[in-house]
């Protein structure tokens, strides 16, 4: 089987031993079913998990109800989950970096989700060592989470030590990564969440809370370097005018041009169905230098940003 193919056609190989799985038959607000399908095969550069937690996301809401279907025509029944912490059990004839018993972590490429199952089987590129001093359930609650947390502030916004950042929405779960990630590259960290959340960003190292129900942040904050947005929109193609009036509306982009200086970094964090090629857009208007969209679409991840956000330390909380 090619190393591409997508995560549910592993389910139709029939030599292999039946293992349960959640299941969704069609697209749509039905609800899936347990069931047993055939093993995953395993290629020569795979590595066979066996699951022991996994995560629901957003993105498995969007999946099931057919978001994804005009660029990932994914094949049913499909096995939904884009998180993963487990044991590997056997690999490929051509893996080099992992041998069975170890424990690992992943967040499988967009064609072969299907965490959602006892066994899966996953590039071994798209995994890493799970960090000692977390068990399972904490470790399968990361990979989605903090890999879009390091694309937004590392790779895209590029935070530097000593930098303002506003994390919008800091008790979810990006945004409780981010919190954390922020902190230790060395920004000053103000984040928005609600009145029931404000001790719970605080204990996460905010430097300023602004409990959105109570007071606007715009008023409060000023001259900050990075803003980092986030919705759960579909991200346009293109950058449009009616696009941009969406995004004003949904991100309060108004009133982010009041809490940042000239030349900062605003990053929109979109859970989308798809992104541009190229997905840094600026906006037009007299403030125009004061912006940078992104569309962050957590789509093909590599081991190698896993392996660095566990080298910074594994015991990592998250939010809802």
């Amino acid at each position: 089987m090619p190393d591409h193919a997508p995560a549910t056609l592993l389910i139709t190989d029939k030599s292999r031993t039946p293992m349960k799985a959640f299941l969704i038959d069609r697209y749509g607000k039905h609800p899936g079913r347990q069931g047993e399908v055939p093993a995953p095969a395993v290629g020569p550069h795979d590595v066979l998990i066996e699951v022991h937690a996994s995560s629901v996301n957003v993105l498995d809401s969007k999946i099931s109800a057919g978001e994804f279907k005009l660029i990932l025509p994914y094949a049913f029944p499909l096995i939904l989950g884009n998180d993963l912490a487990g044991v590997v059990i056997e690999v490929g004839s051509k893996v080099t970096r992992f041998q069975p018993g170890d424990e690992v972590y992943a967040r499988p490429p967009e064609t072969r989700i299907g965490t959602f199952a006892e066994l899966i089987a996953v590039h071994e590129h798209a995994i890493a060592l799970k960090p000692a001093n977390t068990n399972m359930a904490q470790a399968a609650s990361l990979p989605l989470v903090a890999l879009t947390a390091w694309q937004v502030l590392v790779d895209t916004a590029r935070l530097q030590k000593g930098q303002k950042v506003l994390i919008h929405a800091g008790s979810g779960g990006v945004g409780s990564v981010a919190i954390q990630l922020a902190k230790h590259l060395g920004a000053f960290v103000a984040t928005t969440t609600s009145t029931a959340n404000v001790e719970w960003v605080k204990a996460l190292g905010a430097d300023v809370v602004i409990d959105y129900k109570q007071q606007n942040f715009e008023t409060v904050l000023h001259d900050y370097d990075v803003v980092v947005e986030q919705s759960r929109r579909r991200c346009p193609g293109a950058v449009t005018q009616s696009a941009q009036a969406r995004w004003s509306a949904d991100f309060h982009l108004g009133a982010t041009h009041r809490a940042i200086r000239s030349g900062a970094r605003v990053v929109l964090a979109i859970a989308a169905s798809h992104a541009p090629a190229e997905p840094r857009h600026s906006t037009q208007g007299p403030q125009a230098e004061r912006q940078l969209h992104v569309c962050v679409h957590a789509r093909q991840w590599r081991s190698t940003a896993t392996n660095q956000r566990a080298s910074r330390g594994g015991n990592h909380q998250t939010g809802d």
